[in-house]
């Protein structure tokens, strides 16, 4: 991991201290115990879920893909997409891979503007 970024802990305690957000109430709102979000705060223990980092991102404001990316875990619908086209998705990520944030955008739009002329 590079210097200086941080970890997802980090994140999430900064974010929900900003939204103003005790531990006990996110806790809570998140469904999980205060000890076990202080110990995830901390890095101490492995992040949670996809499923409950999207549901903290939603309480946060914030991209769930972000989030469940920095907790190193994988969107839930993103298996079932890959393994409905198990050769043509790997293959598209593959060749995407290395492209810029820019790129990937103009990628998405070509790809949605195709997906448009196809309904």
């Amino acid at each position: 991991m590079a210097k200086n970024r941080l970890t997802f802990g980090q994140v999430l305690r900064e974010k929900r201290l900003a939204k103003g957000f005790s531990l006990r109430k996110f806790a809570k709102l998140v469904d999980v115990s205060p000890t076990y979000l202080s110990q995830v705060e901390q890095e101490n223990v492995d992040p949670p879920t996809a499923e409950r980092v999207q549901r903290m991102a939603e309480l946060l404001g914030e991209n769930a893909d972000e989030l469940i990316a920095l907790a190193g875990r994988v969107p839930e619908d993103l298996p079932e997409i890959i393994q409905r086209r198990p050769t043509a998705m790997p293959e598209l990520l593959r060749e995407a891979n290395g492209l810029s944030a820019e790129q990937l955008r103009d990628l998405t739009d070509h790809i949605r503007r195709i997906k448009e002329q196809g309904s």
